[in-house]
């Protein structure tokens, strides 16, 4: 009977050996979504953060620092925190929400940049060619240097020419119009009038002396309105042609766009001034809060001008994170948003105008990105590695690379207030722990 024991075993190991088989195949084939898990030990959005989150936007709005106000977060591919508070219109009793219509503003710029660079990953141009090899018009830029008795504008000549490089990084060197002796020329020049194409306001800002030499200093403005109009001279395209075929409607961000629809004013959210004084947010009037929105205008910004959802903007957000592909969708290279998300801003660049109140950060292609950790407790929290932007009515958004994490965060209030972002970003890291944050680092 040997031979039937023998029989036997081998039967057992074949079956094993299926049964491991079987298991391979069900843990090999499982959907890419299957294995994103969020492991809830080690989750930075994990319940007392969740805890602190809701806490945090209900306490913003129950203190009268905002009207409303929505947060979306995803973590390794999944969407781990949404909730909105308050209202998007206060007066039309309309309450914040995932279909929410808001002006993102600046946030509009790391969009502009995404076009940009997909016509350099194609060879179209390199970062440090001079932008008058695209656009003439800004050949033989003067520089500003003072005023002579009578009070004229004295100059001299570039000592280099504005690159591409430069206009990515705010580098330029353009004048806006606080500045003491040029703002009356930049405003009488009227460069950004909503009836001006790209290429009129391009031919009117070249006109103007630059306010510091190219790569001396960096000083926001109006030069990812440049890289717009580039966009429109190295592709043939208009840029909100190119912009929509090849960034948003790839994305299937639908609702970001310069022209809010009669349709959809419903959903357009209101915008709300504050003040020093303990008086409630008053409502910026729609004419001047809409004015930009609501006509299809010959000026296509590169700098600000879009609205979205908070849905529509974490696909872009999202597309980053996953190194510039979004459901089998690759908008940009790995390597292209590698360079996006590199500081290109020199040590020897000391004049940082506001930037330094963003925290410790550099600056990339269209982003801020963090270089060290926070010094202290007072600065905004995040981790090494970081790249993001913000905009004028005080929306966020940011891309955490070491976490897979990327938030955004809607509010309509006005002048920009940064201390909603300092309180969003403590609640979904915690509270500053300079152990942790140099952890964090590593």
């Amino acid at each position: 009977m040997w031979y039937l024991e023998k029989i036997k075993t081998s039967t057992m190991i074949k079956s094993v050996h299926i049964l491991l088989l079987i298991l391979f195949c069900v843990v090999a084939c499982q959907s890419p979504d299957s294995n994103k898990q969020v492991d809830s030990t080690s989750a930075i959005i994990n319940e007392s953060a969740k805890t602190r989150l809701d806490s945090t936007l209900q306490t913003l709005v129950d203190s009268g620092k905002v009207v409303g106000i929505s947060a979306l977060i995803f973590e390794k591919g999944k969407e781990v925190y949404f909730n909105a508070v308050g209202f998007a219109d206060r007066e039309a009793n309309t309450p914040m929400d995932r279909s929410t219509i808001v002006r993102i503003y600046s946030m509009t710029k790391p969009i502009t940049g995404s076009a940009l660079m997909k016509l350099h990953e194609q060879g179209a141009f390199q970062l440090d060619d001079p932008i008058s090899k695209y656009a003439p018009e800004f050949a033989d830029m003067k520089v500003f240097t003072g005023v002579d008795a009578s009070g004229k504008i004295l100059t001299e000549p570039a000592k280099r020419p504005i690159t591409i490089r430069d206009i990515t990084r705010h580098t330029a060197g353009f004048a806006n119009q606080d500045h003491p002796e040029l703002g009356p020329m930049v405003a009488s020049a009227d460069v950004m009038n909503f009836q001006n194409t790209l290429a009129q306001m391009a031919q009117k800002l070249a006109t103007l002396p630059l306010a510091f030499h190219p790569g001396d200093q960096w000083a926001y403005g109006i030069s990812v309105d440049v890289q717009a109009y580039l966009v429109e001279k190295i592709s043939g395209q208009p840029f909100d042609k190119y912009v929509r075929e090849n960034i948003l409607d790839r994305l299937g961000m639908s609702t970001t766009r310069y022209v809010v629809p009669e349709t959809d004013m419903g959903r357009f959210a209101a915008v709300y001034r504050r003040s020093d004084d303990p008086a409630p947010l008053s409502r910026v009037p729609d004419e001047n809060a809409n004015a930009f929105n609501t006509k299809d205008w010959p000026l296509k910004p590169g700098g600000f001008g879009f609205t979205s959802t908070i849905d529509d903007y974490m696909r872009f957000a999202r597309m980053l994170v996953n190194k510039g592909t979004l459901d089998n969708e690759t908008i940009l290279k790995e390597e292209t948003v590698k360079l996006m998300a590199t500081n290109h801003l020199s040590d020897s660049v000391k004049e940082r105008m506001w930037l330094p109140g963003k925290g410790q950060v550099g600056f990339g292609i269209d982003f801020a990105v963090r270089v060290r950790p926070p010094a202290t407790k007072e600065e905004n929290n995040g981790v090494v590695g970081e790249f993001f932007w913000d905009g004028a009515a005080s929306t966020l958004f940011w891309v955490d690379p070491k976490n897979e994490l990327t938030a955004v965060l809607f509010v309509q209030i006005m002048p920009f207030d940064g201390s909603l972002h300092k309180k969003f970003r403590d609640a979904v890291y915690g509270a500053y722990k300079p152990e942790v944050m140099a952890e964090a680092a590593k």
